[in-house]
């Protein structure tokens, strides 16, 4: 694992959106694998400044790691509307060539199975991009006695309700299920980009990186896989 230390959140997201540019440039066609939540944020909008800049997502094709089930892609807080909003709006890539599991799916599992065939009939993932959860999961892979290997449907544990409650207008709005890649779709990534921001993950990034690698810290498979970049500013690095 090769760790960037950067100053601030700014400075990391800069840095993280260099890497995955060089990838872009490297191999115009690549498949990324892309998150949501608050940290890559200003990841995303230092890409659109490089696209407007010069860099062509036109071949790029993207896979999501997770939806949440029940909610439609025009719900505000669907990661399909956040992916279009702070991304795929704003690049030129081509629609057909953004990918997420389908929250709205009427079987869940029926559609797990689609979305791990479609990633593999891509040829796989060249980078992913990854953060982690407070409890340390990864995508919505919550700690557990076992990894789950596949692309599945995971009911959210309370502590990953109450952080993501913050998005919505009240707690009880959170959905309780999700699909998500699983951890081997993650760890077959051929590269995998990490970004961690703020002090409240610095606890958490310290067992994922330095502790034992178990189920229990989703994250810290991470630690066999063969080329992890983590970029990070000082606050989370803080407890290494």
């Amino acid at each position: 694992m090769r760790i960037i230390r950067t100053k601030d959140y700014a400075e990391a997201s800069a840095v993280a959106a260099e890497i995955m540019a060089a990838q872009i440039i490297l191999k115009p066609d690549s498949v990324i694998g892309l998150a949501t939540g608050s940290t890559p944020v200003g990841m995303y909008a230092e890409l659109v400044k490089k696209n407007q800049a010069g860099l062509d997502f036109s071949s790029v094709t993207t896979v999501n790691l997770d939806e949440y089930v029940g909610l439609a892609p025009e719900h505000e807080q669907s990661y399909r509307r956040f992916m279009n909003e702070n991304l795929f709006d704003h690049v030129n890539i081509k629609p057909e060539n953004t990918h997420l599991p389908d929250g709205m799916a009427a079987d869940p599992e029926a559609e797990c199975v689609r979305y791990e065939a479609l990633i593999k009939s891509l040829g796989g993932i060249d980078m992913q991009l990854l953060g982690i959860g407070h409890n340390g999961h990864i995508g919505f892979n919550e700690p557990s006695d076992h990894f789950v290997l596949d692309t599945n449907c995971i009911s959210l544990t309370e502590r990953t309700i109450e952080a993501n409650s913050r998005f919505f207008a009240s707690r009880d709005e959170v959905p309780r299920r999700a699909l998500s890649m699983g951890i081997r779709t993650i760890m077959n990534a051929g590269r995998i980009l990490l970004l961690i921001t703020s002090r409240e993950k610095a606890e958490i990034l310290k067992k994922a990186v330095c502790g034992p690698v178990t189920p229990a810290v989703p994250a810290s498979i991470l630690q066999l896989h063969k080329d992890v970049t983590l970029v990070a500013d000082a606050e989370a690095l803080s407890a290494l």
